[in-house]
């Protein structure tokens, strides 16, 4: 039994006729950077989300960049992160001269919280960066409230929830991606909306803000060779544009088919005290990007040998803490951040993608429950 983290051959194999039929379209047609195919998955995207736009560019960490570029965030302005999280979402930070501000994250979504939030704002604060972490949204309304109160800037980071509802408390739901001042997501291939190399895009209601990225993303340019703005070279090819084209229809089966994979684990471990399942937040769907557990009583590093020996591949987001990396010890202020901390002791993911059969599901389930037994 060959078992994978993300399963992407048997998914292409599912969409072949889709996929080629797209792919030597755009080869026949040798219009391969912008054009219609980019702009048709753009406005795809935001009749999905439900967003007034979506601008394309080359990946995650570029769409990240290219938002705090947009809000004219400037060198010395203090960005509020996570510190559980994956590095692009403060890497851009750093790479800006800006300050990333690191706190700690709820115990039981791994997402940001308000309280925290607020803990962490001074004069120099400018953004928030929330998280959508392993496939829901952070409690975006209060956090939405807070930018409010004190005039900051909201860049949500949904690489890993595209396909998310976010539902107020007044019952309106939202795609996740699409409340904050931008939303950035990444098409790397393993993401939920995943395209065969690499890309990104942003996500604004905002005509001015939608202006400035789609400007920043193409070398500063108001019209060719017209370059009102310092910018970057960050595109989405139309080879992507139409893999992510395809696959944008089969966006909501694909999330369906996470979810029920996520319902076999829970109920497989619903009884082992040892761990500790994801806890889905009332006030979001769960897309499951990742199936991540803690293990409360045992041997991580034992676990996951004992499932690589049996051909399960077992990964953990994430071992440190931001601050702990050495690219960020220069902005630590040394309070370590406990649920942060015990997080990267504790989880560790299983397998999750869109094909993951029950023959599959049992044997993951089984080799855990027999090392924890053992």
């Amino acid at each position: 039994m060959n078992i994978s983290m993300v399963d992407l051959k048997t998914q292409y194999r599912n969409i072949k006729d889709e996929i080629d039929r797209e792919v030597l379209g755009v080869i026949e047609s040798t219009q391969f950077i912008g054009g219609p195919r980019v702009s048709g998955f753009q406005q795809n995207l935001e009749a999905y989300l439900g967003v007034r736009h979506v601008i394309p560019c080359a990946n995650g960490t570029d769409a990240l960049q290219i938002a705090m570029m947009a809000l004219g965030l400037k060198p010395g302005d203090e960005v509020i992160v996570p510190a559980f999280t994956y590095v692009a979402t403060a890497e851009v930070i750093g790479l800006l001269g800006l300050t990333p501000v690191m706190t700690d994250v709820d115990p039981d979504t791994f997402n940001i919280r308000a309280d925290h939030v607020e803990a962490a704002i001074t004069p120099r604060t400018k953004a928030i960066v929330p998280v959508h972490l392993f496939g829901q949204s952070a409690d975006l309304e209060p956090i939405m409230a807070l930018a409010q109160k004190h005039n900051l800037f909201v860049i949500e980071d949904n690489a890993q929830a595209i396909g998310s509802d976010y539902v107020f408390s007044d019952g309106t739901r939202k795609k996740t991606g699409t409340i904050g001042h931008f939303g950035c997501t990444s098409f790397f291939p393993s993401k939920n909306l995943g395209c065969y190399g690499d890309g990104g895009a942003l996500m604004t209601n905002d005509d001015e803000l939608a202006a400035a990225a789609r400007m920043i993303a193409n070398h500063g340019q108001s019209k060719q060779y017209y370059h009102d703005k310092i910018g970057v070279n960050s595109r989405l090819d139309a080879i992507q544009a139409v893999i992510l084209d395809v696959k944008l229809k089969h966006l909501d089966a694909y999330c369906d088919a996470r979810r029920k994979a996520a319902d076999y684990y829970d109920r497989a471990f619903s009884g082992v005290r040892a761990l500790k399942t994801p806890f889905r937040h009332p006030k979001s769907t769960h897309v499951f990007h990742q199936y991540t557990l803690q293990l409360l009583d045992g041997d991580r590093d034992a676990l996951k040998n004992h499932l690589q020996a049996h051909g399960i591949p077992c990964m953990i987001y994430y071992p440190l803490p931001l601050y702990d990396q050495d690219a960020f010890k220069g902005w630590w202020n040394g309070e370590r951040l406990p649920v942060t901390e015990q997080l990267c002791r504790s989880v560790f993911s299983l397998p999750m993608h869109t094909e993951l059969t029950e023959e599959v599901l049992e044997k993951i389930t089984s080799t855990v429950a027999s090392f924890l037994a053992g």
